[in-house]
């Protein structure tokens, strides 16, 4: 049964996601909530229409007194973060309507049009730690480039990135179920939502008086059938891009760079043909899962491996067991940067599929493919390394390794 509470689902669930596909791949744990382990069930649930983004549809009633909402439904805090959440919590027609005003910043045009600007800042941050031979890979160099990206493209000042660090790593923390954290870590969260907001509160204002070619200042002006975003969808949209712009590829890029270090064979290869850097990243959103886990809440019921659930039921899927299910993919305990077919979930499915899953990737092939060229000889300094205790963004604390060109 999963049980989040065990510390190994953040420092090592691989084992504990075999586990479970083989002996509760759909199983109601002691919590009240749905688990689901394998891929074709997690897939079979992204797609369905009858799966809600949207957690107002639980039943709370259903759910253990421990992990239902601490807040009380006529708090007015609790009022403004509901209408704060940003889309990716939000169901057809709010979700159409505000991800379609923001998707044309994301295609893969715009995307390859960033590439240049990215290799740049790539080159800088190499041209730095290789000076310095010994460095943690990821403050110097998985943070710092998909921050300063996704800067340049909302138009944020990239010298405020030390402002927001706090503020993002405490989002991307209480992403995690509430009944996992604790009151502090669930306060810091409130805290980092009122900072973002004021923030991008004084930043929109700035836009709306001197618009640029940035993607603030195109949302400010965006009209949906001569509708424009309140308030509450602006913020709650630039915030959601800022974070979600570079929390996941920061232990994207660090987690990859740690299996090509742990698989010497893969990263000659990934180093020697330019044949696999696609596939070598698609291996790496499998292989890593920056992204563990997502829920989902039934609108409706629906039966699941054989298993009954109903409406108002929340379901856990399991995204990182989905990804190294072997109904799914031959031998998926081994990493191997010319897999095909590859048909991760990293990125999720469906209507909820990432929205910035282009510049992920492109971000990662770039970094990835600079870093094991210009440092052929790059290696871990540590034995083993630490993980944060996030389960739903798993990553690293720090990566030391020495480089030398």
């Amino acid at each position: 049964m999963f049980d989040p509470y065990d510390p190994l689902w953040a420092s090592d669930p691989f084992p504990l996601y075999a586990d479970l596909r083989q002996r509760a791949p759909v199983h109601r744990n002691d919590l009240g909530f749905w688990v689901v382990a394998r891929h074709a069930d997690c897939l079979a649930v992204l797609r369905d229409r009858r799966a809600s983004s949207d957690s107002t549809n639980v039943d709370v009633e259903r759910m253990p007194q421990g992990i239902r909402a601490r807040v009380p439904a006529d708090d007015p805090v609790a009022a403004a973060m509901l209408e704060m959440r940003p889309f990716l919590f939000r169901d057809p027609p709010d979700h159409t309507r505000l991800r379609g005003l923001v998707s044309k910043a994301f295609t893969p045009r715009v995307v390859e049009s960033l590439r240049a600007r990215t290799q740049q800042v790539v080159d800088e941050l190499l041209d730095a730690a290789l000076e310095s031979g010994e460095v943690d890979l990821v403050d110097r160099f998985a943070y710092p480039l998909p921050v300063r990206i996704i800067c340049d493209l909302l138009g944020v000042p990239v010298e405020d990135q030390d402002r927001f660090k706090v503020w993002s790593h405490a989002l991307a923390r209480g992403l995690d179920p509430d009944f996992l954290l604790t009151q502090e870590v669930i306060d810091a969260r409130v805290v980092a939502l009122g900072q973002f907001a004021q923030y991008f509160f004084e930043l929109l204002a700035e836009r709306r008086r001197a618009p640029g070619e940035d993607l603030l200042s195109r949302l400010v002006q965006a009209e949906d059938g001569g509708t424009v975003l309140s308030e509450a969808e602006l913020l709650s949209t630039s915030i959601l891009l800022l974070v979600a712009g570079h929390e996941t590829t920061v232990n994207l890029i660090a987690g990859g760079a740690l299996a090509l270090l742990r698989h010497p064979d893969q990263c000659e290869r990934f180093r020697t043909e330019p044949a696999v850097t696609r596939s070598g990243v698609e291996e790496m959103l499998r292989y890593v899962s920056p992204v563990q886990l997502t829920g989902r809440s039934l609108t409706g019921d629906l039966e699941l491996g054989g298993v009954g659930l109903r409406a108002g039921d929340f379901v856990m899927l399991l995204l990182a067991s989905g990804n190294r299910d072997p109904e799914e993919f031959d031998q998926p305990e081994r990493f191997d940067v010319a897999r095909s077919p590859n048909n991760h979930l990293g990125f999720g499915f469906g209507i909820h599929h990432c929205l910035g899953a282009p510049l992920a990737r492109m971000e990662a092939q770039v970094a990835l493919t600079s870093l094991v060229r210009r440092a052929p000889d790059l290696a871990l300094t540590v034995d083993d390394v630490t993980y944060k205790t996030n389960i739903v963004l798993r990553g690293m604390e720090t990566l030391p390794v020495a480089m030398r060109g």
